[in-house]
């Protein structure tokens, strides 16, 4: 006769203090994204799963969690998806079903994605990688759903650029360059600046799944920085890259501001209450310390200050 075990997990803690998250990280699954006229895309998904946890109760049942956890994953992503925020969002309704005690159930993914383009002046086929960002959150009131990606791309700095500007136009003047020539000199060669490889992030939440396609978000995201970067780049491509990075200079504060117009300008038909979050860091090439700004808002009131109707246009 086997003797029953005590489910300690289900008694009462010494100190009666709920807990906002507790689950599991690092788990990976292979998904299967569909596309409509093409083979489906395989990603190697890391998942963190989480509930909350009551007051009365000691733990979330670790080890069978894990087992339905692991049964929830496997029944999100045993068929192909068209949007990994909706693999998430199935999970999570599926955890907060199965957990009697628990008021919300999250599931976040990461993945990395490649996409197939072409060099910008040597047109040799290559390719980029981003990370998938998606999650959802699911309570008795409905789930949210997110979607994004982390970018990696070039940005120059202004000022560092402005005083290169300064030294050059005081140089050309020393040589009795007439300031006319100067200006249109400085205009088509723009003068170096310090550089940093900038990484942008940048997500849409929203109830039920968000109404954006997950390449434009990439592209729009790619296009925050002074120039995108290529993992090929022949001679030409290194050339047009570091052109089009100077010709483009931007603090950090620029580039979300750069995320920000681009989402009101690909995504019109976003609900208002959709949060879009833009972040963007930059690794310095002359400081020990990188450089970070970022912007979290719902997009009726990122449209209206991109628009010039919201409360950063009543400051001026």
């Amino acid at each position: 006769m086997s003797q029953q075990l005590p489910d300690v997990q289900a008694s009462s803690p010494e100190v009666s203090v709920g807990l906002n998250r507790v689950g599991v990280t690092g788990v990976e699954k292979l998904v299967k994204l569909g596309r409509a006229d093409d083979r489906p895309i395989v990603l190697m998904a890391e998942f963190e799963v989480f509930v909350d946890l009551p007051s009365w109760r000691k733990g979330a049942d670790m080890s069978r969690n894990m087992e339905v956890i692991d049964e929830t994953l496997e029944a999100a992503v045993s068929q192909e998806a068209y949007r990994v925020e909706d693999v998430c969002g199935g999970a999570a309704e599926r955890l907060l079903e199965k957990h009697d005690y628990t008021t919300k159930a999250e599931v976040r993914m990461e993945a990395e994605y490649v996409t197939r383009e072409q060099t910008p002046a040597s047109d040799k086929a290559t390719q980029s990688t981003a990370d998938i960002i998606a999650s959802a959150t699911a309570t008795e009131e409905g789930t949210h759903e997110e979607i994004g990606a982390r970018v990696t791309g070039m940005t120059v700095c202004p000022c560092s650029q402005g005083m290169s500007t300064s030294r050059a136009r005081e140089t050309l003047r020393g040589l009795d360059v007439e300031d006319e020539v100067i200006d249109q000199f400085l205009e088509e060669v723009p003068q170096p600046g310090h550089s940093q490889r900038g990484h942008a992030t940048l997500t849409v939440e929203s109830e039920g799944a968000p109404e954006v396609d997950l390449n434009e978000l990439i592209e729009v995201a790619r296009d925050s920085m002074s120039a995108r970067i290529y993992n090929l780049a022949k001679r030409p491509d290194e050339d047009h890259m570091t052109y089009e990075s100077h010709k483009d200079a931007k603090f950090v504060e620029d580039c979300v501001r750069a995320m920000a117009e681009g989402v009101v300008d690909a995504f019109p038909d976003l609900p208002d209450d959709a949060v879009v979050t833009m972040k963007q860091s930059n690794d310095e090439s002359i400081h020990q310390h990188n450089a970070h700004a970022e912007r979290v808002a719902e997009f009726g009131d990122l449209e209206g200050e991109v628009n010039g109707d919201g409360p950063a246009a009543a400051d001026d």
